[in-house]
């Protein structure tokens, strides 16, 4: 009698963590929208800042270098959305050191002497802008490309 109430209880246990551990997992659906949260807080700040001066290029530069941070510190159960979580923090932190660079290119041309080595300081504060600039352009391609995937993919069944 005493062994077939401890295999019950040995029973109930395994069915509650089991219960318990399947009724903690986050769904698909919740996964996607942390990460597109996560996506859309890095977006929203290159939206607001367009076109800004130095100061607030590299603010900026430093703000999307934080969302490539907390995107990379997120962890997916779905292993497709783990890649996209890694693809992510890529594009964030690429367009932050691009933006940086231009930031300081322009702070530099915005320094530059009335001098022949100014207008040479100047000139390469202008090609440096024109990289880096060309650089988030490519990025932020790639980003509406991997927006749409993820979304496809969220909008998927599970």
């Amino acid at each position: 009698m005493f062994n077939c109430n401890k295999y019950k209880v040995i029973a109930f246990i395994n069915l509650g963590m089991v219960l318990l551990i399947t009724g903690c997992n986050e769904t698909k659906q919740a996964q996607c929208q942390r990460l597109i949260k996560a996506v859309n807080e890095g977006t929203s700040l290159i939206e607001k800042n367009k076109g800004s001066q130095v100061t607030l290029s590299l603010g900026l530069a430093k703000d999307l270098e934080d969302v490539s941070k907390k995107i990379e510190n997120q962890n997916f159960g779905d292993p497709k959305l783990q890649d996209f979580k890694t693809q992510y923090a890529k594009h964030f932190d690429a367009k932050s050191k691009n933006i940086e660079s231009a930031g300081k290119a322009l702070g530099s041309a915005k320094t530059a002497e009335v001098s022949s080595k100014g207008r040479d300081q100047v000139r390469q504060a202008k090609k440096d802008i024109e990289t880096s600039l060309k650089q988030v352009k490519y990025a932020a391609k790639e980003s509406d490309t991997l927006a749409n995937e993820l979304n496809e993919y969220c909008t998927q069944m599970e």
